[in-house]
């Protein structure tokens, strides 16, 4: 396969990803001169929700459907509610971020987003951060959850809420600056 100079990330989405939390590390990224594509099983175009309303319209690069781990440098899975209680449910969704898990690959989820992970099968022994509504849920599932802006496990980023962006942000660009996480393949 021809090697890429630039790094290129997925977002995974769903209708109803709360917008600061695909927007903001979204253009974090594309200012690094990363290249970055919203993946979703939706196609067209996928629509965000904002505080408490819907928001911004966000184009669909490419369907999860065409969508492989392999042509991407790691993945992104914003929060709110809806989003990822919708990608939880998808099995091509789930065996889409698995292979980013079993390649080594950086993931970066923030406030609801590590749901996803957790339907994945990935989360068992990580230490992870999540919108406290869900700490019971990754407790159950295994993880080592703890109350801070930011938690990075072996390339495993994840963040609390919006107000967590800018530390977010910043490590989730260093983790992917470093690449694949040999210890983490199983």
């Amino acid at each position: 396969m021809e090697k890429r100079n630039q790094l290129k990330v997925a977002i995974l989405t769903e209708n109803g990803f709360e917008q600061s939390e695909l927007t903001s590390p979204k253009q974090a990224m594309e200012e690094k001169g990363i290249a970055v594509e919203v993946i979703s099983p939706q196609t067209g175009e996928v629509k965000a929700w904002d505080k408490d309303n819907w928001g911004i319209s966000v184009p669909v690069d490419k369907p999860l459907s065409e969508a492989r781990a392999a042509d991407y440098d790691a993945i992104f899975l914003p929060g709110g509610v809806m989003n990822p209680d919708k990608l939880r449910q998808n099995k091509e969704a789930l065996e889409f971020v698995r292979a980013f898990h079993e390649s080594g690959k950086p993931i970066g989820a923030i406030c609801h987003g590590p749901q996803v992970l957790i339907d994945a099968g990935i989360v068992r022994g990580k230490g992870m951060t999540s919108y406290p509504a869900i700490r019971t849920d990754l407790v159950n599932a295994g993880a080592n959850w703890v109350d801070r802006e930011v938690v990075t496990d072996q390339g495993l980023v994840t963040s609390r809420s919006p107000a967590d962006l800018d530390a977010f942000n910043a490590k989730l660009l260093e983790e992917i600056g470093e690449g694949i996480h040999e210890e983490r393949i199983p």
